[in-house]
């Protein structure tokens, strides 16, 4: 594929990711209050959302074997409109637990669409130019984050089955929109695909992916939680999700140039030291100001590291192998966050800072471990051409 044709791919791509992810949070913040209005208790509304994760851990690394097989551009196609038809489906008359079908489609689907776009930007882009191309990936999913709960504030509660309505619409025309690109494929079902290579720098990243999945799923159970305990508005909960975004966005492109220039092995430890070390120290910080301005700051380390980390995983695979490795770092990611949310809910309650200080030892512990699995990886890539290809 050619440069020009590689830098319209990802463009499309980028567009494509942004509005999925912009559609999936269009009603998420009040998700609960929904749930709990079509009857649901509180046990339940846990599960329905539990739902999402599970599905996601379930069937991520089998959706990546797919793409392999079958090419990425189809997975992608079906996932979105899955994730579409399923969004739809919040209009129904039903009860609360029906909905965990819906999460659980939801999940499935989320969880291949992540797949199939970031392996298909390792396969369009040389190793030396991969960084800079996930990083757009990457900055399209939290712009589509930092957008989609702003946009869905002219919701409410009642009227959110058509807010979820929308984002079945987004996701069926970001699928019309793929079926338009080529992605990169490289699909022959008469030759089996290349083995899995389970080599010291994939399990780096799978540790990788376990350590930030951790810090997440505190966040996705307890930060909200530490902010009221703070006595912070619900402006300014909102906020902090939106101001954790935004710096992420703006310096992606810098993120994308470390990987591709500098040590990828030493900029991926440090950014998963600053994910500890941040965890570890927003219980102890009582100003919900300070509290913005800190998950800012954190942003920014860890969208400086998270393309080395993207990069490392696909660095010297097959194309034919690289939907199995996103599967792989995926699954690792969401079942770490699933089990971190699960157990940081309970610590919570026993005292608020034991959650973020427990988990932090943790990932902190599971970074020190990527020393040796990462230390005969090369951390520099050669450039593959003179001239870069990510405009």
């Amino acid at each position: 594929m050619s440069t020009t044709t590689a830098n319209q791919t990802l463009n499309r791509l980028t567009v494509i990711v942004a509005l999925q992810w912009m559609g999936a949070t269009l009603g998420l913040p009040l998700l609960p209050l929904f749930l709990e209005h079509r009857g649901g208790t509180p046990t339940v509304i846990g599960f329905i959302m539990a739902a999402f994760f599970v599905a996601g851990v379930a069937t991520q690394f089998a959706l990546g074997h797919l793409a392999d097989r079958f090419g990425r551009r189809p997975i992608l196609m079906a996932s979105l409109v899955v994730y579409g038809v399923a969004s739809m489906t919040y209009l129904l008359p039903v009860a609360a637990p029906w909905y965990a079908l819906t999460r659980g489609f939801q999940g499935a689907a989320a969880g291949a669409i992540e797949v199939a776009s970031l392996s298909a930007v390792s396969a369009l882009f040389p190793e030396s130019e991969r960084g800079r191309a996930v990083s757009r990936i990457m900055a399209a999913q939290l712009l589509g984050i930092a957008i989609g709960p702003v946009a869905g504030v002219v919701a409410s509660v009642r009227t959110l089955g058509w807010a979820f309505f929308v984002t079945g619409v987004i996701s069926l025309l970001a699928a019309v929109q793929t079926s338009r690109i080529s992605l990169g494929d490289v699909v022959d079902t008469s030759r089996p695909l290349p083995k899995l290579q389970w080599t010291p720098q994939v399990l780096g990243s799978l540790t990788a992916a376990s350590a930030t999945g951790i810090a997440i799923g505190v966040y996705e159970a307890c930060w909200s939680l530490l902010m009221h305990a703070h006595h912070a508005s619900t402006l300014q909960i909102r906020l902090s999700w939106t101001l954790f975004s935004i710096p992420w966005v703006a310096m992606s492109r810098a993120g994308g140039w470390l990987a591709d220039h500098a040590n990828r092995r030493v900029t991926a430890f440090l950014g998963l030291l600053n994910v500890a070390f941040f965890l570890s120290l927003y219980p102890h910080i009582h100003s919900n100001v300070a509290l913005l301005f800190l998950g800012s700051l954190e942003s920014i380390g860890t969208s400086l590291s998270m393309p080395s980390i993207s990069s490392l995983l696909t660095q010297g695979a097959e194309s034919r192998e690289l939907g199995r490795r996103q599967g792989l770092y995926a699954t690792a990611n969401t079942a770490s966050l699933a089990v971190a949310a699960s157990v940081s809910g309970y610590l919570f309650t026993i005292n608020e800072a034991l959650p973020f200080t427990v988990m932090a030892i943790v990932s902190a512990l599971l970074t020190l471990t990527t020393l040796a699995w990462w230390r005969d990886v090369r951390g520099h890539v050669v450039a593959a051409r003179a001239e870069g290809a990510i405009t």
